[in-house]
């Protein structure tokens, strides 16, 4: 995760650790703050004035699931271990001034947990870290927390089973299972689909609030680059020899467009031409790896990731390859580093109807330690038609709408495999007719949303007499965004 090197005179803030959430959308701050207690974490305007405090990490006890209530018109989740008014009292008693309750940390069932306390002169302690949710909710931690770990794992041991027993299984009972399994699924609460806010609205929230402690609209490099209010990306994964022996319509479709996208290929199911590779790329498309042998094992476990590593490896190097999706969207928090790619892109937003449900929640790409994530944000065409029974692309366009009011990076995942189905094609066609042109999308390759991110993580904002500029490799292209 990239850290703020900011001198006093350019920093809008000063926080005694780093912060995640801040880096993340890159406003200006530098380490260097002291709340004066052992127990608090402080961020703080440069200028001086209110502050913001939060427990230090690893001070309280096992994170617990709850929602921010109170504060703002959303109740953002919240996936934290909680400093409780019994303990947050004499700590404030200890900060000193008048302190009053403005908002709660409520539990699944509605019980009070935790309280916002807010200081007369306008400082703000959260009873919670920020950051612990932030991480939470992108790794999937927070599974945990709503099913229980003893369930996760449970799920998870059916999962396996299934995709070893699966080639055994005829196609139509697959999707017979896969529709009778969806039916549970949707019972699912959290992530909510299609759309799950909770994220971002937390992000949001902790923006306003550190802009009334500023005083001053709070500026951030804006997610995407130049003019772009937004980022539209396709990407396929090649399944079987069936789906690589079937480019060639959607190749075409995509030229008419004036459109690229990124085909994943599995390099041990079937023959992969690197002659056609070259062409393609040489054609301005992009290849990636989609695991060893799309068996559903790839990310087992740590020992089957650097079993099958090399394999990967090797293809990716034979077809340039910098990108990685998990067949089935199998994933690992700590296992997806390990493959060494530039950027994964295995994780939904949300979506329940994945053998391994749930998601990220981010419409935004963000790091997994060195290696940048990009989410799906879209439905994949076999859950929307195959498993969902859908007729049309209306649920493609109304989340497509919705990432693109919200300023996010609306990446698709269909498959050559299923694309021969003509109901299918047709509804593709239309999606692209009605996005092609837009010109507020940033219509790029999955390797350029990762490049552009790593330039963006690299830059920072400075403030001169003329205002706050961007500095670093994105300065070129990147613009700065306000809030508050």
């Amino acid at each position: 995760m990239v850290t703020p090197s900011l001198s006093p005179s350019t920093a809008l803030f000063v926080a005694s650790t780093g912060v995640t959430w801040l880096d993340h959308l890159r406003v200006p701050y530098e380490i260097g703050g002291d709340p004066g207690h052992e127990r608090l974490e402080q961020l703080q305007p440069a200028a001086s004035g209110p502050c913001l405090l939060w427990p230090r990490a690893g001070d309280l006890a096992r994170p617990t699931a709850g929602r921010l209530s109170g504060v703002s018109a959303q109740s953002p989740p919240i996936f934290s271990a909680l400093l409780s008014d019994e303990h947050a009292r004499p700590l404030l008693a200890k900060l000193g001034g008048v302190w009053s309750t403005a908002g709660a940390v409520t539990g699944l069932a509605g019980q009070h947990l935790a309280s916002v306390w807010r200081e007369e002169g306008g400082s703000l302690l959260l009873p919670f870290d920020p950051d612990e949710t932030i991480l939470n909710v992108w790794s999937e931690a927070y599974t945990a927390l709503t099913i229980g770990d003893a369930t996760r794992r449970g799920k998870r041991a059916l999962m396996r089973a299934y995709y070893r027993a699966r080639p055994l299984l005829p196609r139509n009972l697959q999707i017979w299972l896969r529709r009778g399994f969806a039916r549970v699924q949707a019972r699912s609460t959290f992530p909510a689909w299609p759309v799950e806010s909770g994220l971002h609205d937390l992000l949001d929230l902790l923006l306003i609030l550190v802009a009334d402690l500023a005083g001053e609209p709070v500026p951030h490099i804006a997610a995407w680059p130049d003019d772009h209010t937004w980022a539209l990306v396709l990407t396929h994964d090649v399944e079987q020899a069936e789906g690589w022996n079937a480019l060639d319509p959607v190749l075409e479709l995509e030229r008419s467009h004036g459109l690229r996208s990124s085909f994943n290929l599995v390099p041990r199911r079937y023959d992969v031409d690197v002659t056609r590779v070259q062409a393609l790329i040489e054609d301005g498309f992009e290849v990636g790896v989609h695991g060893l042998y799309h068996d559903g094992r790839d990310l087992e476990s740590e020992e089957m990731v650097r079993k099958r590593l090399p394999g990967m490896r090797d293809a990716a190097q034979r077809w340039g390859a910098v990108g990685f999706r998990s067949p089935a969207t199998h994933r690992g928090w700590e296992l997806m580093p390990l493959l060494g790619f530039d950027y994964d892109s295995s994780c939904p937003d949300t979506d329940p109807f994945e053998p391994q449900a749930g998601g990220c929640c981010s419409w935004l790409p963000f790091f997994d330690q060195d290696m940048v994530e990009l989410p799906l944000t879209l439905p994949q065409d076999h859950t929307l038609f195959a498993i969902l029974r859908h007729e049309d692309e209306s649920a493609w366009v109304q989340k497509a709408d919705f990432l693109r009011a919200r300023g996010g990076l609306a990446l698709i995942d269909t498959h050559p495999d299923y694309l021969v189905d003509e109901r299918i094609m047709r509804a593709y066609g239309r999606f692209l007719d009605r996005y092609a042109r837009d010109e507020s999308a940033w219509r790029v390759l999955p390797r350029e949303v990762s490049a552009w991110w790593r330039r963006r993580a690299a830059s920072r904002l400075e403030r001169d007499h003329e205002g706050w500029r961007i500095v670093g490799p994105a300065a070129g292209d990147g613009r700065i965004g306000f809030t508050g």
